[in-house]
């Protein structure tokens, strides 16, 4: 079988960032994968399973409200090895175009404060694995070491 475009990175060189991972065609329209990457793959612990669930739900909240991406926004949801987020767009997006969206849903779950949307029986089928603390603790993480000094080391995938 044909190895899939996404494991051809080099994951012992990929940085924590926002990446465009693929862009595919739907008809006439264009959905951009975007890879956003909280941890350094290989290098440093991943993120728990309770921490992850926390920042899917706050973070699929935040952009199915959003005023200018609830229509765009596909899907946010965590990359199966627990380093990062896979965000899908409607439209033709580089990197550097979302990093102020990026910026402003990883402040909304740095600053969250009460019950996490969804985390009760009638609406998850796991909302006792929540960890609002340490998804607060990667958030803040995330934005002063990457997104808010970020540059082109950061924006695309090493070569």
């Amino acid at each position: 079988m044909k190895q899939i475009e996404s494991f051809t990175v080099d994951h012992l060189r990929l940085l924590p960032g926002v990446y465009v991972s693929r862009k595919d065609r739907l008809g006439n329209e264009t959905i951009t994968t975007l890879d956003l990457r909280i941890t350094r793959p290989n290098f440093e612990p991943v993120m728990n399973t309770g921490e992850i669930h926390a920042i899917e739900h706050l973070g699929a909240t935040y952009l199915r409200n959003h005023k200018d991406y609830a229509d765009k926004t596909i899907y946010f949801g965590p990359m199966g090895c627990r380093t990062g987020f896979y965000l899908l767009l409607g439209g033709d997006y580089s990197s550097k175009d979302v990093v102020p969206l990026i910026i402003e849903m990883f402040e909304f779950i740095r600053d969250y404060e009460g019950e996490i949307p969804g985390a009760a029986p009638i609406n998850c089928g796991n909302y006792l694995d929540m960890n609002l603390t340490i998804a607060k603790h990667f958030a803040k993480r995330y934005l002063d070491e990457v997104l808010y000094n970020i540059n082109d080391e950061r924006l695309n995938y090493p070569a």
